[in-house]
């Protein structure tokens, strides 16, 4: 199973841009800009152990601080893409940017113009596809916790500094005290251009959270929506309405927004005939890789290499990818010999 799981092309929808730094790449940019961050491999695997979704963000925002320069985003940008190429074999991916947190004047000390921002994402994703084959696309996201002034920022990132590879408008960060319907205004502003919604919900909040983040910001889909298995309702919603779940099974666990993999609702959802996708989130930091993410999937519902090539298809179709990009990744799962 594992070397089928190895050899199946993929596609990932909830993966975080700085999330995505390996303790490698982690460690250079700690070297780069010395401070709270180690740079010793064994130290930072310590600075990663989460005591819950609190302490994961401050962590979080600690790497953030580490990305500073436009070199700073050529070097995580391309080396992700690297990674993710090679044993993951994720040939499709929409990483999830949060320019706010890196261009000025949010930090004038240490941020970079927007301009500079995005001509470096956009070098790394032309030089990823040419030399890794993995098609890289954005969604800009919000970080909640920030308010209005971040959604404001982001907006006129993605409408007045937009790239062609932007394809979606998020809203990440803590969910408890940031009421979705603020930033109403924003994804109504951001759909209207054409970028598709796909905020955080449910992930350490109440199914409540899900429904506002679909009554208020047009949610296309849902990140992590764990809580969405409280309310049988929702899960009809969700499943009649064709919106996908993009599930991140072991950053539940990490965060502690789920007590074990034993107790996660994947099954749950995929009862109800909910559409779902199997992601890492940011893996690094919680010890996995989207391979492993398929190991579990694979294990919580009972899956062979049947279910999970269909696993594979359902984060293809579910996808903001082109059309002829969808067609040739689901041609490639097809071809994939089960018996190696």
């Amino acid at each position: 199973m594992s070397s089928y799981i190895a050899r199946l092309p993929k596609a990932e929808l909830h993966v975080h841009h700085v999330g995505s730094a390996s303790a490698r790449i982690v460690g250079e940019l700690a070297e780069r800009h010395p401070g709270v961050v180690p740079s010793d491999p064994d130290e930072l695997k310590a600075f990663f152990a989460f005591r819950d979704f609190a302490h994961f963000i401050d962590v979080y925002l600690a790497v953030v601080d580490l990305v500073r320069t436009p070199e700073d985003v050529r070097l995580l940008t391309y080396e992700v893409a690297r990674e993710m190429a090679g044993t993951q074999r994720i040939r499709y991916a929409e990483l999830t940017c949060t320019p706010y947190t890196s261009v000025l004047p949010h930090d004038p000390d240490k941020g970079m113009a927007i301009e500079e921002y995005t001509e470096a994402i956009e070098d790394a994703r032309v030089a990823a596809e040419r030399d890794f084959g993995l098609v890289l696309r954005w969604i800009y996201d919000i970080p909640g916790e920030s308010g209005l002034p971040a959604a404001d920022a982001t907006l006129d990132y993605a409408l007045n500094h937009r790239v062609d590879a932007l394809v979606g408008f998020g809203l990440g960060g803590p969910e408890i005290g940031v009421d979705r319907a603020q930033f109403r205004p924003h994804f109504d502003a951001a759909r209207t251009a054409g970028l598709r919604s796909v905020p955080h919900a449910g992930e350490t909040t109440g199914p409540e959270t899900v429904w506002d983040s679909l009554r208020h910001l047009g949610a296309e889909r849902i990140g992590h929506g764990t809580s969405s298995s409280e309310d049988p309702e929702l899960l009809t919603y969700l499943a009649e309405h064709g919106i996908a779940l993009e599930v991140c099974p072991s950053s539940n666990v990490a965060t502690r927004a789920v007590a074990s993999l034993e107790q996660h609702p994947l099954g749950a959802f995929v009862d109800a005939g909910v559409t779902v996708t199997i992601n890492s989130d940011d893996p690094p930091m919680f010890g996995t890789t989207l391979n492993q993410e398929y190991a579990v999937a694979a294990d919580l519902l009972g899956l062979d290499e049947a279910g999970l090539a269909h696993l594979a298809r359902a984060a293809v179709r579910a996808s903001f990818a082109p059309d002829d990009v969808k067609e040739r990744l689901l041609g490639e799962i097809d071809e994939v010999d089960p018996e190696g």
